[in-house]
């Protein structure tokens, strides 16, 4: 409220609380107006989504893949990274535009940068199970991890299960008979 007694406050440079909420509305509606059409924009559903990521990972990754485990590191991975289903769609171009079967077919001419960087994090992702290196990281593919694959029939995941990996339901073999006393 205006003191009509202080001159050190000329009408011609009051703001009223209205005027300031008005203008303040105003900037910010016009800072948020080039956002407006990527808003707009038509999204892929995340099964759609998981699809793409998966549809690339069999190309980038010459094994046979778990999709479940595809579909929750392909949603971990996009919240990292927002512009992952570009450049899933870029390599995917260019897979397509190679008729690549294969990585070896098309990973030469995928340039350096942001597209390639995303190759190599999803490769890196299906064979150490986690999406990043951090130590509090997700696991995401404990027993399916790729690095896991080639030792599987000689080296146990270290686990406290009973049973093996992932094993936590599984009964318990029986003692061997006990002597009694």
């Amino acid at each position: 409220m205006r003191d009509r007694y202080r001159d050190d406050s000329p009408s011609a440079f009051s703001l009223a609380r209205r005027e300031l909420l008005v203008g303040g509305l105003l900037v910010v509606g016009i800072a948020a107006l080039p956002a407006v059409p990527a808003l707009a924009a038509p999204t892929s559903s995340p099964d759609q989504a998981a699809a793409r990521f998966m549809e690339i990972s069999s190309l980038l990754v010459a094994h046979r893949l778990n999709a479940e485990v595809g579909k929750r590191m392909a949603a971990a991975m996009g919240a990292l990274n927002l512009s992952l289903s570009p450049q899933i769609d870029g390599l995917l171009a260019i897979a397509r535009e190679r008729n690549a079967r294969v990585v070896e077919d098309f990973f030469a001419d995928v340039p350096d940068g942001p597209l390639k960087d995303a190759a190599l994090s999803i490769i890196s992702a299906w064979y150490l199970g986690v999406v990043t290196d951090a130590p509090d990281a997700e696991v995401f593919a404990y027993e399916h991890a790729l690095m896991y694959q080639p030792t599987r029939d000689i080296m146990t995941i270290p686990s406290y299960a009973i049973s093996g990996p992932n094993g936590w339901t599984a009964e318990a073999p029986p003692l061997s008979n006990m002597p009694e006393f």
